[in-house]
């Protein structure tokens, strides 16, 4: 069974953003906190890669080049499984929205690019509960591209791909490893039910069609918070 399967009933709701850097998914994530946050709703916010537990480790792995994809995937997993049970299923628990920069389909997608196992990294994630919304920002991925790097005058060893081997210019192994990234996510477009959205459009715009879809789809006034008299 994938980790999309049997799913357990929550009082809370969790709406996940997943899509290519430059693709705008933080910045709509963070908009809609933003929103959800001034209409009084009960909302909580987690980013990918963020647990204090495993920072440290992870920082001295990438500075010394020492993660295999293995090692790489096991770190983030433990990554993400600390903020789910510390922060995540409690707030779904207490009956809040949760948000989510980037969820278990970010490993899939880099982690399957860089040859680990998709059944294995699914198992490896079968504990999380299936968010009820995944919104996957769809973009050309020149486009992607030409916003990252127009913003990036060195790229990172990890960032670009580089211990794939995939070329000796980092740029052009950039340009590799995000394609297959896409790749990745493509498949898992249908196989976990994303709400695909055109990142093509302005902020503006695609914040509008980010709010009416998830006011469509949950009933935002059982997270209004209760004030107190």
């Amino acid at each position: 069974m994938s980790a999309a399967g049997a799913r357990r009933e929550l009082p809370g709701r969790l709406v996940a953003v997943e899509g290519l850097d430059g693709s705008g998914k933080s910045t709509q994530v963070r908009l809609l906190h933003r929103w959800l946050d001034g209409l009084g709703l009960k909302v909580f916010f987690s980013e990918w890669n963020s647990s204090v537990l495993v920072k440290e480790a992870t920082r001295k792995g990438k500075r010394r080049q020492l993660l295999t994809p293995t090692t790489f995937s096991l770190i983030h997993a433990t990554d993400f499984a600390d903020r789910y049970e510390r922060q995540i299923l409690p707030m779904l628990e207490a009956g809040y929205l949760v948000l989510c920069d980037r969820y278990m389909f970010t490993a899939f997608a880099r982690d399957g690019m860089r040859g680990c196992d998709p059944g294995w990294l699914r198992r490896l994630y079968a504990f999380a509960h299936p968010p009820d919304i995944t919104f996957y920002f769809r973009l050309p991925l020149e486009t992607a591209l030409g916003r990252i790097l127009a913003g990036r005058p060195r790229l990172k060893w990890f960032e670009a791909g580089m211990d794939l081997g995939l070329s000796a210019d980092p740029r052009e192994s950039f340009r590799l490893f995000q394609g297959g990234v896409m790749a990745q996510y493509e498949r898992m477009t249908d196989e976990f039910g994303f709400t695909v959205l055109d990142a093509t459009r302005s902020i503006h715009r695609q914040q509008e069609v980010v709010r009416s879809i998830v006011a469509e789809r949950l009933d935002l006034a059982r997270f209004r918070q209760r004030r107190g008299r």
